[in-house]
């Protein structure tokens, strides 16, 4: 029989329906009926069919017509608010923000990734986010977690004196709990340490964080039960997904708060987020799905919520983001060095191999792959052949330097993520080959927090030199272009509060490099006395790249702009088509516009990688079919290097080189 679950007031109030052709009128006042019942004043309820009421769906916050049929509007277990009229919405509802959520329904899912807490990588971690996959475990992860969990019961069964499994925590860690309080200690440690504040995660970064912490779990040197690892599992695929504050981590001992939150979800308490649902009461969440709430055996509440993985799994999120947003970065300065008919002099092989920083290599190679006028004519460039430039700006010159060190700084801190990812970060571990348990310190968030702001810092450079060749463009006495990007100035502004959007975004990124990691402040009564502020970390970089990501994407949106004032000239193929990409979403600026929903769907491009994907065919045929010919090749330059750049003073006599070699 169809059940659906309404939400009056501060009530949640499960009502069957034998026949779906009722209205949605019909169910408000089954569901009031319901209400009265448990008030002894009736709620306040004279009547309920005289009470006026508005009905909408929790999943969307669409409003629901009183005289629409159940069976046209709502889908079985539907959860549906009821405003009645006087009422503000209930303090209890959470209405899910427009846009947060791109789930794929999980009942589309066909694939899985099997977890055995040593081999998921941050891209991966992504795709479980996005709802791509579901989750088991590998066979020997199950059993791995089955000895663990032996060794706890033999350890509480012979009364043993072992941290977090028959003491308290912390300040606490010398005082002994009775065997018949060890259960009612672990419920106790969840809900005091839910006690973190502001926005919910959204529910792809919720699905990273259960994900993850289930990973971690897997590796068998946490202590918790098959039982309950799988009673996770089955939440994550079915994407029943905890409310998680985004703040109160200080990173040590580990991401007590945000995880502690995760957990309590599971355990039926708090609210709790499913597609079907919208946010209500977990328990209804958990039933609705066929669920039923994690019941805490000895050390589980510990390891459920301790570990670093609110910093990792939004750490992985970020370094991934800055990846893509770093190589789209090398095609747009590509773009604009192009418009502002710079010199591709700068990017020769030779000059990179004096300096053999693998980004450095990687990236002049980027701009010889897009430039080289021999392999792909621009008449851009060659209508500036024989012009006197002998060199440009740093802000185009530089940019294998200032790009390439970001893109190194991305590598390092993704071997950090994904070793994080992978690591057993709770304590005490459990070692059932050993037959003992021991305390450490892997909690501690040191290494991802440092990573980090590492990251924020080396990304954000990316955007100050962005908005310097904003600046280069918008500027007449140094594009040669019209002010601004626009026609008739004056009248029309062009792009000049575009360029000062770009300016707000890197002076704002300025305050959001200051490490905090830096910071330390001891807590548990000096217990926790050094701590790595790991989750502002993550929590900052991420939005350091998001603005990175809208300064490109205002360079794009300029350079493009720049491209219409040299028609009928053509630029080099592969730019063609980033050109192309960008009309598809945006108009030539003609005269002046509301300009924020260009910037936000060249944003969008960016951040479906879509300007990288129409490069890379190009980029990667120039890679595999040259290299350099006038030097020895070393390992590092024939994997990233390709043939040395024209010698001429301008970007497009490129009559010098000739291919030596393919590469497999």
């Amino acid at each position: 029989m169809p059940r659906f679950t309404v939400h009056i007031r501060d009530e949640w109030l499960a009502v069957p329906c034998r026949d779906t052709s009722n209205t949605i009128q019909w169910l408000g006042q089954e569901a009031l009926k319901r209400y009265i019942k448990n008030k002894p004043d009736n709620g306040g309820i004279t009547a309920v069919k005289d009470t006026r009421f508005v009905a909408r769906r929790c999943q969307g916050l669409g409003l629901l017509d009183a005289d629409d049929t159940i069976d046209d509007v709502l889908e079985d277990n539907d959860f549906v608010e009821l405003a009645i009229e006087g009422d503000t919405m209930s303090p209890d509802f959470i209405p899910c923000e427009p846009g947060v959520s791109h789930l794929y329904p999980y009942t589309r899912w066909k694939f899985y990734i099997s977890l055995d807490g040593n081999s998921l990588m941050s891209t991966d971690l992504i795709n479980l986010g996005r709802g791509l996959y579901k989750i088991k475990l590998t066979p020997e992860a199950e059993r791995k977690v089955v000895q663990s969990r032996e060794l706890l019961d033999t350890i509480v069964k012979e009364n043993k004196v072992v941290y977090g499994i028959t003491t308290g925590f912390g300040k606490f860690a010398r005082t002994v709990i009775p065997v018949s309080k060890l259960k009612e200690l672990q419920e106790n440690l969840v809900r005091s340490h839910s006690a973190g504040v502001g926005n919910p995660l959204s529910p792809e970064r919720t699905r990273m964080l259960l994900a993850l912490r289930i990973n971690v779990l897997a590796k068998g040197h946490s202590g918790v039960s098959l039982e309950t690892l799988q009673a996770m599992i089955q939440a994550f695929n079915a994407s029943c997904l905890s409310f998680v504050p985004e703040k109160g981590t200080v990173g040590a001992s580990g991401d007590l708060a945000p995880l502690s939150h995760l957990a309590l979800g599971l355990m039926g308490e708090g609210k709790m987020w499913s597609p079907t649902s919208g946010w209500a009461d977990a328990k209804y969440v958990l039933e609705a799905h066929g669920l039923k709430p994690i019941s805490l055996k000895p050390k589980e509440g510990l390891a459920l919520i301790n570990g670093t993985q609110m910093i990792t799994s939004l750490g992985a999120e970020a370094v991934e983001r800055a990846q893509a947003i770093a190589q789209q970065a090398d095609i747009i300065a590509a773009l604009t060095l192009e418009v502002l008919k710079g010199t591709t002099k700068a990017f020769d092989s030779d000059i990179h191999a004096l300096r053999p920083h693998p980004g450095q290599i990687e990236v002049a190679q980027r701009f010889r792959s897009l430039l080289d006028s021999d392999h792909h004519p621009s008449q851009i460039a060659e209508s500036h052949r024989f012009c006197d430039r002998v060199q440009d700006a740093y802000t185009m010159r530089c940019c294998p330097q200032v790009h390439g060190i970001a893109n190194d700084t991305i590598a390092f801190v993704q071997n950090i993520i994904n070793t994080e990812i992978n690591s057993a970060t709770d304590n005490p571990m459990v070692f059932a080959e050993r037959g003992e348990t021991i305390s450490g310190g892997n909690f501690h968030g040191e290494y991802p927090a440092k990573a980090l702001d590492f990251l924020a810092i080396a990304v954000h450079e990316l955007a100050s030199i962005s908005e310097r060749r904003i600046e280069r463009l918008c500027n007449p006495s140094l594009s040669e272009l019209p002010a601004f990007l626009v026609n008739e100035g004056g009248l029309n502004s062009g792009f000049m509060i575009a360029h000062c959007t770009a300016a707000a975004l890197v002076s704002e990124n300025k305050v959001l490099c200051h490490p905090s990691s830096v910071d330390s402040l001891s807590t548990s009564a000096a217990t926790e006395d050094h701590v790595s502020m790991g989750g502002w970390a993550a929590r900052k970089a991420l939005r350091v790249i998001e603005h990175v990501e809208q300064v490109l994407a205002i360079e794009l949106l300029a350079a493009c702009q720049g491209i219409e004032f040299l028609r009928p000239l053509r630029t080099t193929t592969p730019l063609e088509k980033v050109y192309e990409l960008v009309r598809s979403v945006v108009k030539p600026w003609m005269k002046d516009r509301f300009m924020s929903p260009d910037i936000e769907a060249v944003h969008r491009l960016l951040l479906d990688q879509k300007v990288w994907n129409v490069a890379k065919p190009y980029i990667d045929k120039y890679q595999t079919e040259y290299i350099p010919e006038s030097r020895p090749v070393s390992p590092t330059a024939f994997s990233l290097d390709s043939p040395a750049s024209p010698r001429n003073k301008c970007a497009s006599d490129t009559s010098d080189f000739q291919p030596l070699i393919s590469i497999p």
